[in-house]
């Protein structure tokens, strides 16, 4: 069944892990009957979580998509993980969703997930509605958790329904819109009765009454007049107003649930069926037409375009696309031109998801969100459009990997398939980078976390039957040199056969930073034949590639080729790049050579009781502290440190943090290693 654009609610289920957002989902596809009943997280047999790795760890890791019906609309619910390492996940969906629903537990509260993604929805200009989700736990406290939120996100996030029995045997719920009592089933069927509020609940029912009318009325015109003149809005005035007052962000609407008990969930339903938003409410967006960078493309165009927010290759069906539609709709048999690698592909089967059961469908239409197999060049973050109209839609903009690791083959001859898988998985994934590092021949693997890369290095085991290890990456540190010095090396070899002469005169000075290796000449008369000089830069290149002192790279020295003696039958370009190489590992051991190390830039977001923390432990491994910014609640920690301090820094970042710290890094600069460092290194070398 196709649906209208204005019967389809698009919205991402995000927040700190463990905060319940799997079962919310699996709670919503069982009160609308998607499912005959609800899994479990302990069982391993939820909608969502059907990948091995998410069952053996007992927690999300990839966005799955699901569907229900619920009042007539169609709602695409994207589950997404909570743990930043796969916080990609959560931006692809954040970036088609037409609204956050941000799931808070009960007895924690909001937590750095809870932040980022909030921080996220903002930069994607998409509304919030929170669920405070576990109020079945012992010792909740709604009321101070309550205020924990609104202390984060604002008081303009109002209680929509508020907990009358928080703890063990929840069931009970005031419904604050409505002024009723509603009293769940404690079997987890969802289904309930309701009354009038009364007494107490009635009177507090009144009071937030007041303040959500203050709120509808601030976000329509007509309305704030009405109420300035009346004192008060009608229930239908109220009620059309919700809806306006939630997409301008007037405030927040929070709903409070036991995801596990099947308390509260076919209220919050009944709320984004009624007031969430729709792909209306975002149907004109912003593209890039013909390298323009403000045009936009409207819903209502009968081009068809689709923004593929995720890819994932299954077995037994291959590569399927999941796509969002921004205007008109895809058919199989179509053809679509993918506007970021121009190149046109045929859409062959189209389907809707349930998790990891898929099905057959006609159209996606308008605003709708669905999955097409087996694209061929079409990846993560591409646009598909009509052949006519090359538009590109907004790319996710995803954060720096933060931990590296290298990577080494278990198995010898593996190389080849380990190439194509991690190909494959970076596809799906773009958090995740690897990298041939030239100057340490190392393939590093780069992450969001170590929980990340152990995720890439099971997938390349179950799926493409590649065994790997992580090991520490080798540090790329640089040779240099603090003082001018020559050398005169002969190279003579007449051991039976053509012999070999060769004879070169060298001066090498320091040079400033990050200026690579100067070479000239300033050979004059004839003693050495102008034909030799690119023989000698090979040598001395072969030296600089294979290191001196440690075995690393040189750089930052200025070399001059004066003078040297040749052979009218001996001299060849091997006994020049012989002479060359040796002359120049002379004149370096010469000039007081050292050892150049990394300097990382980083920038570390923590709330503030962590900042001591931080510090000291910044000054234990040769950090800087270069400054410190307040960011909302938390406080970013500007710093420098050497990379090789660096090694696994996330990890113990949030460690040191109770999870709560992140940071981000870069490469900054080289400058001289202390001593005892260069000592170590060299040593190590040797």
């Amino acid at each position: 069944m196709s649906y209208t654009a204005e019967h389809i609610r698009n919205f991402a289920v995000v927040g700190h892990q463990g905060a319940g957002k799997t079962i919310l989902s699996e709670a919503m596809l069982a009160t609308a009957g998607a499912i005959k009943r609800m899994g479990s997280i302990e069982a391993g047999n939820t909608v969502s979580d059907y990948h091995p790795s998410e069952k053996e760890r007992q927690m999300s890791v990839h966005a799955s998509l699901l569907n229900c019906t619920w009042m007539e609309n169609k709602f695409n619910i994207i589950d997404t993980p909570g743990y930043f390492d796969f916080i990609s996940e959560g931006l692809g969906a954040l970036r088609v969703g037409d609204f956050a629903l941000v799931v808070i537990d009960a007895m924690d509260g909001p937590q750095l997930g809870t932040d980022q993604v909030w921080e996220y929805a903002k930069r994607y200009d998409i509304p919030k509605m929170i669920v405070i989700n576990g109020c079945d736990k012992e010792n909740v406290d709604f009321d101070s958790v309550f205020a924990t939120v609104q202390d984060h996100f604002g008081n303009n996030v109002f209680p929509m329904t508020l907990p009358l029995n928080p703890g063990p045997g929840f069931t009970q719920i005031l419904d604050v819109l409505r002024s009723e009592e509603i009293y769940y089933n404690s079997n987890g069927s969802g289904k309930f009765s309701e009354k009038a509020a009364e007494g107490e609940n009635a009177e507090r029912v009144e009071e937030l009454h007041s303040q959500l009318v203050e709120f509808v009325a601030e976000a329509d015109d007509s309305l704030l007049e009405r109420f300035f003149e009346e004192g008060n809005l009608s229930e239908e005035e109220l009620r059309g107003g919700i809806h306006k007052a939630i997409q301008e962000g007037v405030f927040v609407p929070a709903y409070v649930t036991s995801a596990n008990l099947n308390v509260g969930i076919s209220r919050l339903m009944d709320m984004i069926s009624k007031y969430g938003s729709s792909p209306v409410d975002r149907k004109e967006v912003p593209v890039e037409d013909n390298g323009t960078k403000d045009a936009t493309i409207d819903l209502d165009d009968k081009s068809p375009s689709c923004y593929i927010w995720k890819t994932i290759s299954e077995p037994h069906v291959g590569e399927l696309s999941f796509c969002r539609m921004y205007s008109g709709s895809i058919k199989p048999g179509i053809e679509m031109h993918n506007t970021n690698r121009n190149v046109n592909e045929k859409i062959g089967q189209i389907f809707t998801l349930q998790g990891h059961d898929r099905e057959s469908i006609d159209i996606i239409g308008p605003g709708d969100i669905g999955v097409m197999a087996k694209l061929r060049d079409t990846h993560t973050g591409n646009t598909l459009t009509s052949p006519d109209r090359k538009i590109k839609l907004p790319k996710v903009t995803y954060p720096k990997p933060n931990i590296h690791a290298t990577l080494v083959v278990a198995n010898r001859g593996d190389e080849e398939k380990l190439a194509e898988g991690l190909n494959v998985l970076h596809e799906e994934d773009p958090t995740f980078l690897y990298d041939h590092n030239q100057e340490t021949n190392e393939l590093v693997l780069s992450g969001q976390g170590e929980l990340h890369l152990d995720v890439i290095k099971s997938r390349l085991k179950n799926r493409f039957k590649v065994e790997i290890n992580l090991v520490q990456p080798r540090v790329a540190f640089r040779e240099t040199i603090r003082k001018p010095a020559e050398s005169k090396y002969r190279h003579k070899k007449q051991s039976g056969g053509a012999g070999q002469f060769a004879e070169v005169w060298m001066r090498i000075k320091p040079g400033v930073r990050d200026s690579g290796i100067d070479f000239k000449e300033s050979l004059v008369g004839q003693n050495v034949d102008r034909v030799f000089v690119p023989s000698v830069e090979k040598g001395i290149n072969a030296a600089v590639k294979e290191g001196i002192l440690a075995g690393y790279f040189v750089t930052d020295l200025a070399i001059d080729f004066y003078d040297g003696k040749m052979h009218p039958v001996d001299s060849k370009d091997i006994a020049f790049q012989i002479a060359g190489k040796e002359a120049f590992r002379e004149a370096f051991r010469a000039a007081q050579p050292c050892l150049l190390e990394p300097i990382m830039q980083l920038e570390i977001r923590v709330p503030e009781a962590y900042v001591g923390d931080v510090m000291g432990d910044l000054s234990s491994i040769r950090g800087r502290i270069q400054g410190i910014e307040v960011e909302g609640k938390y406080q970013v920690v500007k710093a420098q440190a050497p990379e090789m301090e660096l090694y696994r820094y996330a990890t113990k970042l949030r460690s040191m943090t109770g999870g709560s710290g992140v940071h981000s890094e870069e490469f900054s600069h080289y400058e001289y290693a202390p001593p005892d460092v260069e000592a170590k290194v060299v040593a190590a070398s040797n």
